[in-house]
């Protein structure tokens, strides 16, 4: 394959997303994509929202802010036909959502679309932007083969998101005759990359001086820790917040200490305080119909309220104004048979009021109880992980940025360790990211979430197995179901460290086999039909035909669980040649 000569990172987040890029032979530069034209307050336009608008036939208009100004700009009737969809990565980390080959995002007016269809229309807008980009900034035409891309997903994600992430890269083409970021031949142009892991690794080269205007020490944070300390890394985006401690280990690689942990309970979190506080105020059928027949209003709203969400601070005493779009006064008038002011007297709460210039005043005490739930939340999960050995916390994250958020954060933690809170947090994990694509191994050990393994036949041992299990093949009395672990979770697993199986096939003119691969978040599983034992994959192994008249054929299957996606290499040891064998997460 021709050597790329830059790689391209695109952070791909809940809320905002972006890209960025270092060539191969100046890696100490990361370069940010140009600045989007328009942009909210408070919000770095080197970020776009993440937002895909289709038109009315399903085929794709726009992204980020292109997308949701020109969908702001249609004639209300009009825009009841387009297809309006926003922070749908979430449905990716849904425990519900078990086929994701199948699932489909309902878009704001109601119309339902393949989800690997639309992750693919972001992750193509981003390519096509980059290559120009690229383009513009060299003077010559970029090729696709020039790049190494990394796409960034949370590390709490499952296998199963991994590869749908990976297999919407494949499918980002305009249509046949162009390349995705990469494909099923040259999988490796494709780098999936942990988001608290690409910000740790970013973390580590940012200066003490940059930290603080009052500090002149040019000593790098990774200058400060020696071989065997430990930090944390709190991710907290629009989605997910993302836990990983990490060890410095000799040579200046990384050792993930313990599984990255987390939940739902990013700032979109604080969104359903805003959202749950409508539907009492206004009725929770009124806002559900406001949303579905009024869409570009509650766009109006949800814009207004971010912008009050990031002026939120701890110390603030003066009350903040969200304005309420008309179409949602009027629809309120019609529906409910008064105005949204008679509405808020009827809630009697002194925390939230109307103002005559057509605003909801709320309380800076009220603002500060819609956080509260979540930086509960974060600050409990972020202090069950602490050890005595961590010595800094890198928040990190769009998140990051509310002084809300960093005060709740240095209030649990600050007495045990330092907390880093780089400039610029939001873009710390997408500089991160393209570091990681620059250098891959650069964690060189994690831990398995999970434990994984395959349901094989074992010799009966009656005092061992239970009758159910009893299988009876000729003259052999065999136990069934027999869970065969590959990994086990809370495994400490090395980049590049190989699980080994032999397999055989059943007929010499056999053409395929398959292997049902099962998770378990236990460690301790005999069979595979256990409580929470769940088959969480298919490992395809194709066959190439033989002459050989041998009567049995070995198939070395090598399982890779310590990089961020599991690999899998198969090798027929009669011949020496490799067979292609690929996990199924996906389908």
């Amino acid at each position: 394959r021709p050597p790329h000569f830059v790689v391209v990172a695109i952070d791909f987040g809940t809320t905002y997303s972006g890209y960025a890029f270092s060539f191969v032979q100046q890696p100490d530069a990361v370069h940010l994509m140009r600045k989007w034209t328009g942009g909210d307050p408070g919000v770095s336009n080197q970020k776009t929202p993440t937002i895909v608008l289709l038109r009315p036939s399903g085929e794709f208009h726009s992204f980020g802010f292109e997308a949701r100004d020109f969908y702001h700009d249609l004639d209300a009737n009009e825009a009841k036909k387009w297809i309006f969809l926003d922070r749908f990565k979430m449905t990716l980390h849904s425990d519900q959502v078990h086929v994701l080959c199948l699932t489909q995002l309902e878009s704001a007016n109601g119309r339902f679309v393949p989800a690997l269809q639309v992750f693919s229309h972001a992750l193509r807008f981003f390519k096509d932007h980059a290559l120009q980009e690229l383009t513009d900034e060299l003077g010559t035409n970029m090729k696709i083969t020039d790049v190494r891309w990394v796409v960034t997903v949370p590390a709490i994600w499952r296998p199963q998101a991994k590869q749908f992430m990976r297999q919407a890269a494949y499918q980002a083409r305009r249509h046949l005759l162009y390349a995705g970021l990469a494909s099923e031949s040259f999988p490796e142009q494709l780098v999936i990359a942990l988001e608290p892991e690409a910000a740790s690794i970013f973390c580590r080269k940012v200066r003490y001086s940059q930290l603080s205007s009052t500090s002149s020490d040019d000593m790098t944070v990774e200058d400060s820790l020696t071989v065997g300390s430990q930090y944390m890394v709190v991710d907290c985006g629009g989605g997910t917040v993302d836990v990983t401690i990490h060890e410095v280990l000799g040579g200046g690689g990384l050792k993930e200490v313990e599984a990255a942990s987390g939940d739902v309970m990013g700032s979109v979190a604080v969104d359903q305080q805003f959202e749950n506080l409508l539907r009492k105020i206004f009725g929770a059928k009124f806002v559900e119909n406001f949303q579905r027949k009024r869409p570009i209003g509650w766009v109006d709203l949800m814009i207004a309220w971010e912008s009050r969400k990031r002026s939120t601070c701890p110390d603030r005493v003066s009350p903040l104004n969200v304005a309420l779009p008309f179409s949602f006064i009027d629809l309120h008038r019609k529906v409910r048979g008064f105005t949204v002011e008679t509405a808020l007297r009827n809630f009697s709460d002194q925390n939230i009021k109307w103002s005559p210039q057509g605003m909801v005043r709320i309380s800076s005490a009220m603002m500060r109880d819609l956080f509260t739930p979540t930086l509960e939340a974060i600050a409990a999960h972020v202090s069950s992980h602490m050890n005595d050995r961590i010595s800094h916390l890198f928040l990190v994250g769009g998140f990051a940025e509310s002084r809300m958020l960093q005060k709740a954060i240095r209030f649990s933690v600050a007495e045990h360790v330092r907390v880093i809170i780089p400039s610029d947090a939001s873009l710390t994990i997408l500089k991160g990211a393209v570091l990681f694509g620059l250098d891959p191994t650069a964690v060189r050990m994690r831990t398995s979430h999970m434990t994984y393994g395959v349901g094989i036949l074992n010799k009966y041992i009656t005092s061992i197995h239970p009758a159910t299990k009893k299988l009876i093949r000729g003259s052999s009395i065999w136990c069934k179901d027999v869970f065969d672990a590959y990994v086990r979770g809370g495994d400490a697993v090395a980049l590049g460290d190989v699980v080994q199986r032999s397999y055989a096939p059943v007929r010499p003119d056999q053409s395929e086999i398959v292997i049902n691969f099962y998770s378990s978040p236990r460690r301790d599983v005999r069979f595979i039909d256990e409580e929470n034992v769940a088959k969480c994959a298919t490992l395809r192994i194709q066959l190439p035909k033989t002459t050989s008249v041998m009567s049995r054929r070995e198939l070395r299957i090598s399982m890779m669980f310590g990089d961020t996606e599991i690999k899998i290499d198969c090798l027929d040891v009669s011949t020496g040649s490799r067979v292609d064998a690929r996990a199924d997460f996906f389908s």
